[in-house]
């Protein structure tokens, strides 16, 4: 699949906002102690999506009802749904210089992922969590992530990689009191 950027200015992958709080005390701790030791922007990329994705419980598979939507906040809680999965291994990379976008599947409902920029490629991630039946895998060789769209179930890709979160998916999380009233609200398209 052909990704595309919805900007050609890559300053805008490294860019903090609202969500990819990547100034935020705590995100910047948690990439410094990640930092510590790695060799490589590469090695950096690498267990910053590990510990996202191992450390951080995907809040649907912990049974967490709270709704998490900030990189800081999911830090610091410990729990959230794909999208803010997505956040907050955004922001981590992003504090670390490296360009990172926002992507998503759409699989009945919308699911998020990222995409790192690495050798003048975008390499999409699935930081969701593995479980039983899942598991993703950081790799620039091949992508190797949480799920594949069914054609057939009129599932799909979206190609196009956002510098911040799109709007829908937003909405639906700041609206949400709870992950089941989000799971009731959760987009379907873009």
């Amino acid at each position: 699949m052909q990704l595309i950027q919805e900007t050609l200015d890559l300053s805008a992958y490294l860019a903090a906002d609202e969500a990819i709080d990547h100034h935020h005390p705590l995100v910047r701790e948690t990439a410094a102690k990640l930092a510590d030791g790695v060799d490589d922007s590469y090695a950096y990329a690498r267990a910053a999506f590990t510990f996202v994705r191992d450390t951080i419980p995907h809040s649907q598979d912990s049974g967490d009802l709270r709704v998490t939507w900030r990189a800081s906040d999911v830090l610091e809680q410990r729990t959230g749904v794909c999208y803010a999965k997505a956040h907050a291994l955004a922001a981590l990379l992003r504090a670390e210089d490296i360009p990172t976008a926002l992507c998503y599947q759409k699989l009945g409902v919308v699911h998020g992922l990222v995409a790192v920029r690495f050798n003048g490629a975008w390499h999409r991630q699935d930081p969701r969590g593995n479980k039983p039946g899942v598991d993703a895998q950081f790799s620039l060789d091949g992508e190797r992530l949480a799920f594949l769209p069914d054609p057939a179930s009129n599932e799909l890709d979206y190609p196009v990689l956002y510098a911040a979160p799109h709007p829908v998916v937003l909405d639906a999380l700041t609206a949400a009191r709870d992950r089941p009233h989000l799971w009731q609200t959760l987009p379907t398209a873009l």
